[in-house]
């Protein structure tokens, strides 16, 4: 507890920009964010008020860490298990829980649980040898989608093998590296969307309207709030499983459930609890953002409304450009704004560098498409300097 203040203090595991935008919504609820970072010049560390220095693979650093927090957090997944195990027996409040979150630290754990589950997802098998993949690429039919099970994100970790040979090729090499590995069936899907919940120790869900995910080599480059199209009832289906996952998994906190939207239904690909990219159009388009949100629920308080504050919204994700432009963050801040007065800019602080998520722009109003051209212009100009549609300021 913190004795200024007298409310708890809730400490996040990561110095990204997920736990600087979760240290943003805790300032208007008085909370003292404490952030571990692996680094001084860390997203989060830039910016937040208590900030302590250690890496999320050392033991004493979390258990030091954790010593001065009444609830442990994250805003990512690698935290080993068997470090959060050692919490849990010692004490610490950690919320999600070891048990849950270890589903989405490992794919293969998580596809077991959801098949045991009997939840919708792709066809899937364990590697342990080329032969594993060349038995479910005859089965399923080439080409397969090869996994990491543990540390992939954003494209990382997730290999095309579109024939035999390919594999033959691939998977060795990474076996002999040790990286555990599961293959799934390549999906044919309409789209990519989001269902993204929260849930807290007292059992309270709430969620948030599905999403679109639009993704670009492996990388979530824009976010439709409400996803374009989507029925009523498939609109509850994926709100009412990604619930239901929640309570099975005894989920506190945030939970994005990825899925697949089939001809057939729905399919689940991946979870994460935490904070998640295909919810920071909440930030601007909700009455209750995804962080004061997971904040509310590791807090065992009451959830907010996650009601849309206009009928649509877009985010676009500003990566990286190839090479960094001539001209600097603070005057493309300038011209975009003097371009889209009503739009909102959420950077990180972060280096530039090609395909690096640097931040992002979000665009609320009435008409999806018109949101969505002007919000893909803002990303690509933060990043390029250069306007889309051929206008170029020098």
């Amino acid at each position: 507890m913190d004795k200024r203040t007298g409310l708890p203090i809730v400490g996040m595991v990561g110095g990204g920009q997920l736990a600087r935008m979760t240290h943003q919504a805790a300032i208007s609820l008085g909370q003292s964010l404490r952030v571990l970072a692996a680094g001084e010049n860390e997203s989060a560390g830039l910016v937040a008020g208590e900030v302590v220095h250690g890496h999320h693979t050392d033991l004493e650093a979390l258990r030091s860490f954790a010593a001065g927090v009444d609830v442990l957090t994250f805003d990512h997944e690698h935290v080993p298990g068997e470090h959060l195990l050692t919490l849990a027996m010692e004490g610490v409040t950690i919320r999600p829980d070891p048990a849950a979150l270890s589903m989405a630290q490992n794919k293969l754990v998580m596809r077991e649980m959801m098949a045991g589950l009997e939840i919708p997802g792709p066809a899937f098998a364990e590697v342990s040898s080329v032969d594993d993949v060349l038995t479910f690429g005859d089965k399923h039919s080439w080409p397969v989608v090869l996994k990491a099970a543990q540390g992939g994100y954003d494209g990382r970790g997730v290999w095309m093998l579109d024939t035999a040979q390919h594999a033959r090729e691939t998977v060795p090499e990474l076996l002999d590296a040790g990286t555990p590995l599961l293959v799934e069936e390549k999906v044919v899907m309409r789209r990519e969307l989001s269902a993204l919940v929260a849930r807290s120790p007292f059992g309270q869900g709430a969620a948030w309207p599905v999403v679109e995910t639009v993704q670009s080599g492996g990388i979530n480059t824009e976010v439709l709030a409400p996803a374009p199209g989507l029925s009523l009832e498939r609109t509850q289906e994926a709100q009412d499983l990604a619930l239901r996952i929640a309570a099975t998994l005894n989920v506190t906190g945030l939970l994005a459930v990825e899925l697949f939207e089939t001809d057939e239904g729905l399919l689940v690909n991946e979870l994460a609890m935490r904070p998640h990219n295909s919810g920071h159009w909440t930030q601007d388009g909700s009455k209750t953002s995804q962080f004061e949100q997971h904040l509310r629920a590791v807090l065992d308080y009451p959830l907010g409304v996650t009601d849309l504050i206009a009928p649509a919204c877009v985010m676009a994700n500003v990566l990286g450009a190839p090479e960094a432009p001539e001209m600097g963050p603070d005057e493309r801040l300038h011209h975009l704004f003097a371009r889209y007065p009503d739009i909102r800019v959420h950077l990180y602080g972060k280096g530039e560098r090609p395909g690096r998520k640097l931040g992002h722009v979000n665009l609320v109003g009435e008409r999806m498409e018109e949101l969505r051209d002007r919000a893909l212009l803002a990303a690509h100009w933060l990043s390029h300097a250069v306007w889309l549609d051929g206008y170029e300021i020098h």
